[in-house]
């Protein structure tokens, strides 16, 4: 007998539920029937995969590999379902607006601007959603079909995730900002040199890529070495800033009650807010609206924020990005 699915997933019911009889019901079968087809999966491998006596089943060795090899494998296959029927369905669809998108996200205020415009303009789009801190991840996710793009923030001085294929439209190229509580000494300032915050301990969400490195040499170039700099979550850190335990590096668009958003002299750290697809996604020829919706979920950020938005004033080259075609990554 040849293993198919429905056999792994009887393995997993019986593991789950502990008995035969609760398993057959999950599974909507009747017991003998169940045992029947767990004696031909054994007989199938070579082996014993549960153990039974008056208490219940418990998985041998044996069980247990094809336990972690289902739980695994189980997964994937209702993935790659999904997926199929999304690829399928966009394709059969004209004029470049897909049925399904899947986006993911490592700036979760402007997803949320993101998904209001699509079910605004796009209302008969199905949106689904991944958010994650790791730009690198996401990427890996659009170069694998999970998702269809990724918005995500990246270091200025370094190019976007460079896995193969995939196109990045720079939507904002923003300065890195300083998140300070109401009560710092600096929390007044129109803008503050790095050097003056030679003797603060920082907090930082962990990012992928050189932005920890170019945070190190501006430090240095200030002429010291951070203290201390603690990656943790955005709650975290914000939590590490309310208490005046920290400062923290943030997005020039933050704003937060009883916080303050302060420039950095000269902008030494810039972070670039980018979209990525594959070109060759059946997705792609809407990638030019989730780029339009994008920028525009930016652009209300920027407006909103009366420091970043009086900062900009006259500074060429930062902010919203023009809109010209882009070409695959090499």
């Amino acid at each position: 007998m040849e293993l198919e699915l429905r056999h792994l997933k009887v393995v997993c019911a019986l593991a789950d539920e502990g008995s035969v009889t609760k398993a057959a019901a999950s599974l909507g079968l009747a017991q003998p029937a169940l045992t029947a087809q767990l004696n031909r999966i054994e007989k199938s491998l070579g082996g014993t995969l549960f153990e039974r006596d008056h208490r219940g089943v418990r998985s041998t060795a044996l069980g247990d590999l094809v336990l972690a090899r289902a739980r695994v494998m189980l997964p994937a296959m209702s993935g790659l379902k999904e997926e199929a029927a999304r690829l399928a369905s966009n394709e059969r669809r004209c004029g470049g607006t897909p049925s399904h998108v899947s986006i993911g996200s490592s700036t979760s205020v402007v997803l949320g601007r993101l998904i209001r415009s699509l079910a605004l303009e796009h209302p008969d789009v199905q949106v689904t959603t991944h958010a994650t801190w790791s730009s690198d991840g996401l990427a890996e996710m659009v170069v694998d079909g999970r998702v269809d793009f990724a918005v995500v923030g990246v270091c200025a001085d370094a190019p976007p995730p460079a896995q193969h294929g995939l196109s990045w439209h720079v939507v904002t190229s923003d300065p890195v900002f300083v998140l300070l509580p109401e009560q710092h000494r600096l929390a007044s300032c129109a803008e503050v040199d790095l050097s003056e915050l030679a003797h603060e301990d920082w907090a930082a969400i962990p990012v992928d890529g050189c932005f920890t490195g170019c945070f190190a040499a501006a430090c240095a170039r200030a002429g010291f070495t951070p203290r201390t700099l603690y990656e943790a979550d955005a709650a975290s850190c914000i939590d590490r800033v309310a208490s005046d335990h920290a400062v923290a590096l943030c997005q020039a668009t933050r704003d937060l009650p009883g916080l303050v958003t302060v420039p950095i002299a000269d902008a030494p750290l810039r972070w670039n807010h980018v979209v990525g697809w594959r070109p060759d996604a059946a997705a792609a020829g809407f990638a030019s609206e989730i780029v339009r919706l994008t920028t525009d979920a930016f652009a209300g950020l920027i407006v909103e924020s009366l420091v970043y938005a009086a900062w900009l004033q006259g500074k060429k080259g930062f902010g919203i990005q023009p809109l010209p075609p882009v070409s695959p990554a090499v």
